[in-house]
């Protein structure tokens, strides 16, 4: 039986965990705030007090936390259990340039290291329909397809290698477009409350047609009933739409939406908002 160990279990990893465990895969967890791993132990996993004890011994390692800096610092401490040959599934959205601070600990060990976001929120987490983006050795797919399959309805080998994040590349073109879609909701629907609009009216005129969004219509509900609890926090998304910034402009493109949207996350953030749904973005406004 193949046996992973989930390095990170809030929003995203717990849901992740569950569908491994359904899968009928040996599961190991391990977090920095251990009660957040106890839902997972209770359903059958392994919970460890230490990233290392976690690794050892494991085929395929899967990292879901919150930034570059935090994967490396984990895997630092996961250093004396990991070994020669072990995959290093790396689903967290790190961007470009940070994931350069990867690939030397990977070599270090000898992991097989594949570049592996995952596009969705907590809702598709939990229920298994992720995409995830894979870069990276495609001769250990017999290891790592099953923990894909658990995870996700799709994955997308992107081609190339896992050294310059082609993977992660493409995840920071999904992100770009959902941040997008999102700011715009809350900025529109805040519009039509300063100009005296009922934003149901707005909600109403384009359903069913082609300006029309499922996306669109979930976030608006959320906003309108002010029901923020997170599928994706605005930290997250103030985090994400920073390595979108960075990314650009380390590729010498200029981007004025994804500044904007940054800066109005970060503004809700200092709101009070930082562990809310990034719908709350709207309250920037």
């Amino acid at each position: 039986m193949t046996t992973v160990v989930l390095l990170g279990t809030g929003i995203m990893g717990a849901g992740m965990g569950h569908n491994v465990l359904s899968a009928g895969l040996d599961l190991r967890v391990w977090n920095r705030t251990a009660a957040k791993a106890q839902p997972l132990a209770d359903a059958g996993a392994t919970a460890c007090a230490d990233p290392a004890d976690a690794v050892r011994g494991a085929d395929v390692i899967v990292t879901m936390l919150g930034d570059a800096q935090d994967v490396v610092a984990v895997m630092e401490q996961a250093a004396d259990g990991l070994s020669q040959g072990q995959v290093w599934l790396q689903t967290t959205t790190v961007g470009v340039e940070p994931f350069e601070t990867l690939r030397p600990l990977a070599r270090r060990h000898g992991l097989v290291l594949l570049d592996a976001p995952v596009l969705g929120t907590r809702a598709p987490a939990e229920s298994g329909q992720l995409v995830v983006f894979v870069a990276g050795d495609p001769s250990v797919r017999p290891t790592v397809d099953p923990v894909l399959d658990a995870v996700g309805r799709q994955t997308v080998w992107v081609a190339g290698d896992a050294d310059r994040a082609q993977a992660g590349r493409l995840k920071l073109v999904a992100n770009s477009w959902v941040l997008a879609i999102t700011a715009a909701a809350g900025e529109t629907l805040a519009l039509a409350d300063g100009l005296g609009v009922d934003p149901q009216a707005f909600l109403d005129a384009v359903a069913g047609g082609p300006l029309d969004l499922p996306y669109l219509q979930d976030k608006a509900a959320a906003i309108l009933a002010k029901d923020y609890t997170p599928s994706f926090t605005v930290d997250n998304a103030a985090k994400d739409a920073g390595l979108i910034v960075a990314a650009a402009e380390g590729a010498g493109t200029r981007l004025d939406v994804a500044p904007a949207v940054r800066d109005r996350l970060r503004r809700a953030s200092e709101r009070g908002h930082g562990g809310d749904d990034m719908a709350a973005a709207h309250e920037a406004s």
